[in-house]
């Protein structure tokens, strides 16, 4: 697809060098369309390896994209040059009087505290309340998903008793719902955390549909607003070794962690992550931009409410 991106962004010729489509600022302005509005709020340390993740997923329609990132004001990254930070994001206060067709607010290393004890809690949950009326749909992913669930529906969540970590396989509960067209009977997501929504505390909310969920690692996916949020649970766009990257990591720093479950070939990290998730994770965003952005927001984008 003609994604518009700036054209020094580092995922940018990442992606070239995948065989991925991506335009940037200067090519995108030669065509006469106007292209789709899409903010990330990126909270993850490795802020260009998520960004690379989610563009890459963002690529595999024909619609024109065009990319904002977010960052939340005086939280400093440790894991990002302060140029590209300066560079390629902004505050919420440059961006609280426009609209997107749609957002993606990302997981973030804070799970573990309480949610008002985390530092940015307030202004995390200006922008939650800031999308329900400039944004047409919102993907909320992972930690993202938690907190959202919290604030919006007093949703709890609950540590674990080890890691949610790995590849796990998940039904679908209503194949008529867009959002899965395409979609296997059962796709394979990765998960990387320490804590969980239960289904029983989701069954409590009206507002709340509950289209997703595993044995092994539970509730997946939960839409509200008529699929204006999300909420997922998991990392679908996670690439190949990310968690082979986090295992190798916490190894490193002696922390308790076991290897990711249903991951490597035959259980083996020498022999590399068997991928068994990245055509679900495609037709996930695919079918999120095609039937609950592309086709619900309206040409004037003033007009999202």
């Amino acid at each position: 697809m003609p994604l518009n991106l700036p054209s020094r962004l580092p995922a940018v010729e990442i992606l070239k060098s995948e065989n991925i489509f991506v335009m940037d600022s200067q090519q995108a302005s030669t065509q006469d369309i106007r292209p789709l509005r899409i903010v990330i709020l990126n909270l993850m340390p490795l802020k260009i390896t998520t960004e690379t993740d989610l563009i890459r997923l963002l690529s595999n329609t024909p619609l024109q994209i065009e990319v904002d990132f977010l960052k939340i004001s005086g939280h400093i990254s440790k894991n990002t040059p302060v140029e590209h930070m300066m560079t390629f994001y902004k505050d919420f206060s440059t961006l609280r009087n426009e609209n997107y067709d749609g957002m993606i607010i990302t997981g973030a290393p804070v799970e573990q505290m309480p949610f008002e004890e985390v530092d940015y809690w307030k202004e995390v949950s200006e922008i939650f309340d800031w999308a329900r009326t400039h944004v047409t749909s919102t993907l909320y992913i992972c930690w993202a998903a938690q907190a959202g669930l919290y604030h919006f529906y007093g949703v709890p969540k609950y540590p674990l008793p080890q890691k949610m970590f790995g590849i796990f396989k998940h039904k679908v509960y209503d194949h008529q719902n867009p959002i899965f067209r395409g979609f296997d009977d059962e796709f394979y997501v990765p998960h990387s955390r320490h804590t969980e929504v239960r289904k029983s505390d989701i069954e409590k909310v009206p507002e709340l549909t509950l289209l997703s969920e595993s044995e092994e690692s539970g509730v997946y996916m939960v839409m509200a607003r008529g699929g204006r949020e999300f909420f997922i649970t998991g990392h679908s766009e996670y690439s190949p070794y990310t968690l082979d990257t986090e295992y190798r990591r916490d190894l490193d720093k002696g922390l308790p962690i076991e290897m990711p479950l249903n991951y490597y070939r035959n259980n083996d990290p020498k022999e590399g992550p068997l991928v068994r998730w990245r055509g679900h994770a495609n037709l996930l965003f695919s079918n999120w931009l095609n039937y609950f952005v592309y086709q619900q927001t309206p040409y004037d984008i003033r007009e999202i409410k």
